[in-house]
């Protein structure tokens, strides 16, 4: 049993069985992975007295550590497959490679660096199989001979990253509190933090490559552009948002970190067709706009690890059909048996040529799909010069002032918050926008920045096609009203950003459709996030005055104007009743005082027509009386995701 100090990393993955013996069937069993510097042991559970070790691998042994193929891996017995890397070593004069997979890319990176940490000192090999050999071919380069040289660069030879070396010291710390001595770097005898250490852990660094996803144009001096598909080699990655990077042609600046993806992980985000997590309604949505036939998308299925087609046809009428992208034995991508590919790519590439039993050959993928919001229109940039902005429309107006649509530098297009004088406490706000800024969730509208040096300030953020979601709800009420997906999936999305705000201790305070908005692809954003706190009104910030949003606010709010993430919740409930009516006002035309006599009595809100039982269900915990009995965000969300894969088909 391992010490708990010299304990590196360890949490539950999923093991493909070794095949020692020639007729051994191929399964797949979740097994709890412990790594210290000696060894790399699993275990049936994480209890750490009951547990029964089940395999070990001397760490001296080791010779490979790599990313393997998605199709290393296949849906058997109900454990879902992804996110895969192997160990390769030598055990009595023979090579055998454990498969393993992670539950995310990041713990997948995570465990491949720890490993190539405590091995670094070992004799590695210059090349591996990513695949696996199938009984009568490697599943990678079809090469017959299970004796073949492996067919792709070995990473693990030159990479090893410091900045891991520090989380595996910090790891061996949180096991053992008072541990006095100072770890040593694997293959050496430095102490880490020594220039003679980090002069080795230099040497063997490897340049971390990202492959750009998106154009990027440099407006700010120390920026570098970006062109898609192009490599960088990053330079400094310290920062979360802007990353330093160098060009191929030398050229170094800072680039937004959501425009890149290491080249090793890239995958599939290289293609204009794959849309990543869209849910079902959402690409629906997108195609039935295209309007084009053949046109189509690859999203992740609702079953992790698997992926869906959905295409567009017009035959015999306007509709969308969805395929799930299959494998077979050998490890091939199928839509139909008849026509396997060895990847998704290739099977894409066959159907863009040959129908192959689809409704249609494949044609076109949706033109024009933004790029995501930077955190900050520029590096280390959150005060903005209002002489930049081109101000355009009127986008609306409410408690703080006027919106109006714009333009930042004649180049981005953003949306101008024109803030009333005297309705805010403006230099604690100021202070706070510096930290917003760096807030960033594909489900929250981006702080770029404010302009505070002349009166009234402006408050700049990421511009939303389509406006409030309440107007929105409004305006199509006849279309979405029959599309309980589609609704289901807005609520979704906002409980994903509001989760994220809860992660990082922000409470909204307002939270409504009104302050939520809707952009290009159906996406919904979270707007105005803890603005209500620099509000100077005394009726809004006093449940007796008539501008306070009493109809969202729950009876802690009411009584004693208690603001928590669990207030959010009461309002996020509320806002899911917005959204199954299509905008409809809370409590009708009942007056404020009313409404505060119903919540302290416990009368909710009546059931939206044509609700989800499942879906009322969640709102009615979000109106829990006590706070503490309300669901985190977090726990709202997973909820909501499986009421939406157990009553929608994917």
């Amino acid at each position: 049993m391992a010490r708990r100090y010299d304990v590196v990393r360890e949490g539950f993955m999923v093991k493909r069985s070794q095949n020692k013996k020639r007729y051994t069937p191929v399964n797949f069993k979740q097994r709890f992975f412990q790594l210290t510097t000696k060894a790399l042991t699993y275990y049936d559970n994480d209890i750490f007295e009951k547990r029964k070790e089940k395999g070990r691998i001397n760490l001296e042994t080791v010779h490979t550590v790599e990313v393997a193929l998605e199709t290393t891996f296949a849906e058997e017995n109900t454990i879902t497959i992804h996110y895969p890397f192997l160990v390769g070593y030598e055990e009595c004069g023979q090579d055998y490679t454990l498969y393993l997979n992670a539950h995310s890319e990041l713990e997948r990176l995570e465990w491949i660096k720890c490993l190539r940490n405590v091995c670094a000192s070992n004799k590695l090999k210059d090349k591996y199989h990513q695949g696996v050999w199938t009984g009568k071919r490697w599943a990678c380069c079809k090469e017959s001979s299970r004796n073949s040289i492996g067919c792709v660069n070995c990473i693990s030879r030159t990479f090893v990253s410091s900045h891991i070396a520090d989380e595996s010291d910090h790891n061996k710390e949180n096991f053992n509190q008072g541990a006095q001595s100072s770890p040593i770097m694997p293959g050496g005898g430095a102490t880490p933090g020594t220039p003679s250490a980090k002069l080795k852990e230099k040497s063997m660094i490897r340049p971390k490559v990202v492959v750009a996803l998106y154009n990027y144009k440099a407006i700010e001096t120390g920026d570098l552009s970006l062109e898609k598909n192009a490599e960088y080699e990053v330079i400094d990655d310290s920062q979360e948002h802007w990353w330093k990077v160098r060009d191929n042609h030398g050229n170094t600046g800072f680039i937004p970190s959501n425009y890149v993806k290491e080249k090793e992980l890239i995958g599939l985000q290289q293609y204009e067709w794959y849309v990543h997590d869209m849910s079902r309604q959402r690409s629906e949505s997108l195609l039935k706009h295209e309007d084009k036939e053949g046109c189509f998308v690859v999203r992740n299925s609702s079953t992790k690890g698997l992926y869906t087609l959905s295409l567009y046809t017009k035959v015999p009428h306007p509709h969308v059909k969805h395929y799930h992208i299959k494998q077979n034995s050998r490890a091939e991508f199928y839509l139909s048996e008849k026509h396997c590919c060895s990847s998704i790519p290739d099977l894409i590439n066959y159907h863009k040529h040959n129908s192959g039993g689809l409704a249609s050959r494949l044609k076109t993928s949706p033109c024009d799909r933004p790029a995501p919001a930077t955190a900050g229109l520029s590096h280390d940039k959150w005060e903005i010069d209002p002489h930049e902005l081109m101000l355009h429309d009127e986008l609306g107006s409410g408690q703080f002032g006027v919106v109006r649509r714009g333009k930042w530098r004649g180049s981005i297009d953003v949306a101008v918050k024109m803030m009333k004088e005297g309705t805010m406490s403006e230099d604690d706000f100021i202070e706070e926008a510096k930290v917003m800024t760096k807030l960033q969730h594909t489900n929250l509208v981006q702080l770029y920045g404010v302009c505070s040096k002349n009166r009234p300030i402006f408050i700049v953020t990421e511009y939303m096609r389509h406006g409030s979601l309440l107007n929105y709800l409004r305006k199509h009420e006849q279309s979405l009203s029959s599309n309980q997906g589609l609704l289901l999936d807005m609520c979704i999305q906002i409980c994903k950003g509001m989760a994220y705000l809860e992660r990082h201790n922000y409470i909204h305070r307002d939270l409504a459709a009104r302050n939520c908005l809707v952009g290009s692809e159906n996406i919904v954003k979270v707007a105005d996030f803890g603005l209500a706190r620099y509000v100077l009104d005394d009726q809004y910030t006093s449940s007796g005055g008539t501008k306070f949003p009493i109809k969202w606010a729950p009876p802690e709010v009411l009584n004693y104007t208690r603001f928590s993430s669990k207030s959010d919740i009461w309002a996020y409930g509320v806002l899911m009743w917005e959204v199954f009516t299509c905008g409809k006002m809370p409590y009708g035309r009942l007056k404020n005082t009313e409404v505060v006599e119903r919540v302290q009595k416990g009368i909710i809100l009546e059931k939206p027509k044509g609700c989800y039982k499942e879906v009322f269900d969640i709102m009615r915990k979000c109106w829990s009386p006590s706070p503490e009995q309300r669901p985190s965000f977090r726990n709202l969300k997973d909820q909501l995701v499986n009421v939406s894969q157990g009553i929608l088909v994917d």
